[in-house]
């Protein structure tokens, strides 16, 4: 029997009959103009995907020229107008003018501040090496500051820009997945809730997927073979291919992808044994062949002293800046309604082991024999916001809507239970079912459970997707560092700081 892959485009009666395309399928299965898909096809293509590095490019010389110029002395200007030469290089050696799926600008402060002060170096080790006398030093140095200056204002401007026009969907590239079952639907997914990645699903190409009742969270149609990428690819306009698994074998593959590079369409790839490949992963080579070195974080390691060392000492030092603020808040807790200033719940933390979680209380107490009763969202839904019966006083509203009222966590912090970054702790009930419903939920007590944490700075706060935030929380896991800890610190900020609630 004849499979049918593609969905009938739905007609668009604002369009004149001899622009609709039919044969355009296009993200949410809409027809489009004709010479809007030509504008998305490979005429266009090497030059629009070139734009953005171009634009990088440009902002780049324009802020490195203007700080070569605020310093420029006719005497030693052969000096100072190498020096914007000299960065641009080392930035492009090390590949920060490549295409990326994620635009991190703040990851890339680092190469920049490297670049300049590497080509500052270089420049007044030169110039006292070709004329002493010449005295250059102090307007390289200038130099660098204005530059360094200019390069991550720059950058940081243009990141944001470029990501805001993502997050818009003013800018995305119409991307296929190879594989339409469980994980090529998880791919869509990720693309479709973070636009910001720039990538916009508009079909499967699968040789025998599985059906729709099998994979009810794929949206996207399948649209055809592998062997039909040529013709697919035309239509759709796509520019960008993620390779997830397939029921093809790995050497038949390897026609598609160089089909795929032939028709310049960029390639990513959901490796094998995905959930153990982190940040840290080594490129070795035996010959031809490619080693992938999976070098694990060990939870019980020294890195991980450090970083419990420093919780403890932060924390303190935040429970002595926030005492003023904390004791008014315990006042007006004290007189919303009768009962402890403080509420404790038991939560399970490393190594599953128990702790009382301490929180300012936000709501009335209890009816005297009544106990709260273990609430089951469905459809994924992970436990959180008001349970039951709202009970919750109008200081109690504020605190929560502030997160004000999770300060009393930073004890536990000092106390050794909890860390200031890290999975958030659930219920003893909740860990016992969803430790046997989701996958690999036990890996978040690994590590100490954090006030805040990777899901929760990433909008999985609450009543979200449960897979959603155990997948990020084991991202924090497996990717753990001090600079990852000190990012999600600065994203809580930024989140709390951006709440409108």
């Amino acid at each position: 029997m004849e499979r049918a892959y593609a969905s009938t485009p739905t007609a668009n009666a604002n369009l004149p009959a001899d622009e609709v395309d039919p044969q355009v399928v296009w993200p949410e299965h809409r027809v489009v103009p004709r010479r809007f898909a030509l504008l998305q096809g490979r005429g266009w293509k090497a030059l629009r995907l070139s734009s953005d590095t171009l634009a990088l490019i440009l902002g780049n010389v324009a802020a490195l020229l203007g700080a070569s110029a605020a310093n420029l002395d006719i005497q030693n200007a052969w000096v100072i107008w190498l020096q914007p030469g000299a960065v641009l290089i080392l930035l492009a050696s090390w590949g920060m003018y490549r295409d990326r799926i994620q635009v991190k600008a703040l990851e890339n402060l680092g190469q920049m501040t490297a670049a300049a002060s590497l080509a500052a170096i270089s420049l007044i080790a030169a110039d006292a090496l070709i004329d002493p006398q010449a005295g250059a030093a102090p307007l390289i140095a200038r130099a660098w500051v204005f530059g360094l200056a200019y390069l991550v204002g720059t950058r940081l401007l243009l990141g944001w820009t470029h990501r805001a026009a993502r997050a818009n969907r003013l800018i995305a590239k119409p991307t296929l997945i190879l594989g339409s079952g469980q994980i090529g639907a998880r791919v869509e997914g990720r693309l479709r809730s973070q636009p910001h990645l720039g990538l916009q699903p508009v079909g499967y190409l699968d040789s025998d997927p599985p059906s729709a009742e099998m994979v009810p969270e794929r949206v996207a149609p399948v649209l055809g073979p592998p062997t039909d990428i040529r013709e697919i690819a035309r239509r759709t306009g796509a520019q960008h291919v993620v390779l997830a698994f397939t029921s093809a074998r790995d050497h038949t593959l390897l026609p598609f992808i160089r089909e795929c590079e032939g028709l310049r369409l960029e390639l990513s790839l959901v490796p094998r044994l995905f959930d153990s490949v982190n940040v840290h992963l080594a490129m070795d080579h035996l010959g031809g062949l490619p080693l992938l070195g999976l070098h694990t974080i060990d939870p019980k390691g020294w890195q991980f002293g450090i970083k419990h060392a420093l919780d403890r000492t932060f924390a303190s030092l935040l429970l002595l800046l926030l005492s003023p603020l904390m004791l008014v808040i315990a006042a007006a807790v004290k007189l919303s309604s009768p009962g402890p200033v403080l509420f404790s719940q038991r939560r399970i933390g490393r190594d599953g082991r128990d702790f009382q979680i301490l929180k300012f209380r936000s709501m009335t107490l209890e009816p005297a024999g009544q106990t709260s009763e273990l609430v089951l969202l469905p459809n994924d839904t992970a436990p959180g916001g008001v349970e039951g019966t709202d009970r919750r006083t109008a200081v109690g509203s504020f605190l929560r809507n502030a997160s004000l009222d999770e300060l009393p966590q930073l004890l536990n912090v000092v106390r050794g239970e909890m860390s200031l970054v890290g999975p958030r702790p659930e219920r003893p009930q909740y860990v016992e079912l969803f430790g046997q419903r989701v996958n690999r939920y036990d890996d978040r007590h690994l590590v100490k459970s954090g006030v805040t944490g990777w899901a929760q700075v990433n909008g999985l706060r609450g009543r979200t997707s449960l897979a959603d935030r155990v997948e990020w929380d084991n991202y924090y896991v497996q990717n753990w560092s001090l600079g990852l800890d000190i990012k999600i610190l600065l994203m809580t900020a930024w989140v709390l700081g951006r709440r409108d609630e």
